[in-house]
């Protein structure tokens, strides 16, 4: 009896991190800017969200939309103050899941420019990740194509499935 719970309890948690995928997913992430925008900014921060669905065994796409901001270094632009760099990513999702949470994907899109002068351009961000069920951990490269230059950062960062 006990071996019968126990194999129940592994099949449930099996199905919840697969399932873990679908739904309504809301994250934040921060990173290193590399690029372009690497001598200017140190830091860079955003938030996102997506609505997956599972359209194959182990394949996910969807909508995302986001906000990610480049923040510049004050003393590179000698006293002048210098607009943070702002973006609103709206992209297309897809994720593949592999074995036991473990998951790789990307967003593909445009990021629209949020400050005055910046027109924005091509956003791309591909990502690993591992889902602990309704929490997941996420490594990515943010990109960001525009025509005066390029907006790049390595990011860390967190989900959560609603």
């Amino acid at each position: 009896m006990k071996r019968l719970v126990l194999v129940i309890c592994f099949a449930l948690l099996g199905a919840t991190v697969m399932q873990a995928q679908s739904g309504l997913r809301i994250g934040a992430n921060v990173g290193l800017p590399v690029g372009d925008i690497e001598e200017v900014s140190n830091f860079q921060a955003g938030a996102d969200l997506a609505y997956l669905l599972g359209v194959a065994d182990m394949l996910y796409i969807g909508p995302k939309i986001g906000y990610t901001q480049f923040f510049m270094e004050e003393d590179n632009f000698g006293g002048f103050e210098v607009d943070d760099p702002a973006f609103l990513p709206i992209s297309a999702s897809g994720r593949i899941s592999l074995v036991r949470g473990f998951f790789f994907g990307t967003d593909l899109g445009y990021a629209v420019g949020l400050n005055d002068g910046n027109d924005g351009g091509f956003y791309y961000r591909p990502q690993v990740g591992y889902n602990f069920g309704i929490i997941g951990l996420v490594g990515s490269y943010t990109g960001i194509s525009a025509d005066d230059g390029s907006f790049g950062a390595i990011n860390l960062g967190i989900e959560f499935g609603l």
